[in-house]
């Protein structure tokens, strides 16, 4: 950690229709280690275009620490020995959120329709919830879903339609689950769509050894295909089967 003081120039794009957000992050970053920020706008295009030039650099912000240039943000948290995320790298943290908010939110209303927070209904709501919160994060770029869930589904590979028709499916069936009405349309479609999609799952994953990107969050992630999506499917089989046999 430097001494109090210790002086850092930052140039940053500073202009009326856009504020660079690495910029910020990095100012705030080199407070927190104890710099005193010499913050310099680029108000202009032309302005930053001739600072790019000017430094040989491509993009900005653009941090100096003792007459010597860091680099962007990327580049400070690295001499700062901070961890810097790889885009492309595995990431397990949005299923993480998924399930963490699809609990909380569980507990919470067990909590306000009972007075306390661990009843059958917690664990109802808490699948009930996860399915639509999931459904919302396919629908939200079906596409792009559709895309990744066509790599391995076995009855989307057939009908290419139902890759569009699945998160409805699962919204739909989430959503009378957590009402605990319309059953009698909410059962099948759970235990159909997550039939077929733990067959084709484990067909993908533990038979033919393909290493693919889980769709289960929606396209474009990080998540492997494996377990999690397994569970996902599971889930859905198991409620479609709790609710018959209660």
């Amino acid at each position: 950690m430097p001494a109090d003081g210790q002086q850092a120039t930052l140039y940053r794009m500073v202009m009326p229709e856009h504020i660079c957000p690495f910029g910020l992050k990095s100012r705030d970053l080199l407070k927190r280690e104890g710099y005193a920020v010499d913050d310099r706008w680029l108000r202009t295009r032309a302005e930053t275009d001739a600072f790019m030039a000017e430094q040989q650099v491509k993009t900005t912000p653009q941090t100096f620490i003792g007459g010597k240039r860091i680099g962007g943000y990327d580049d400070l948290r690295r001499h700062f020995g901070k961890a810097v995320r790889d885009p492309k790298a595995t990431s397990y943290q949005p299923v993480i959120a998924v399930f963490g908010m699809a609990a909380l939110i569980a507990l919470a209303a067990s909590w306000a329709a009972f007075g306390t927070l661990l009843t059958i209904r917690t664990a109802e709501w808490f699948i009930a919830i996860s399915m639509c919160i999931l459904a919302i994060l396919k629908l939200r770029d079906l596409e792009g879903f559709s895309n990744m869930f066509l790599g391995y589904d076995l009855l989307a590979q057939r009908v290419v339609r139902y890759a569009y028709l699945y998160p409805f499916g699962e919204a739909l069936a989430g959503i009378l689950m957590i009402a605990g009405i319309a059953l009698w349309l909410a059962v099948p479609v759970a235990l159909f769509i997550g039939t077929i999609g733990a067959v084709s799952v484990f067909k993908a994953v533990y038979v033919d050894k393909r290493e693919l990107k889980c769709a289960c969050v929606g396209g474009g992630s990080n998540v492997p295909l494996g377990f999690i999506s397994l569970t996902e499917n599971l889930m859905m089989v198991a409620m479609a089967i709790w609710m018959v046999i209660r």
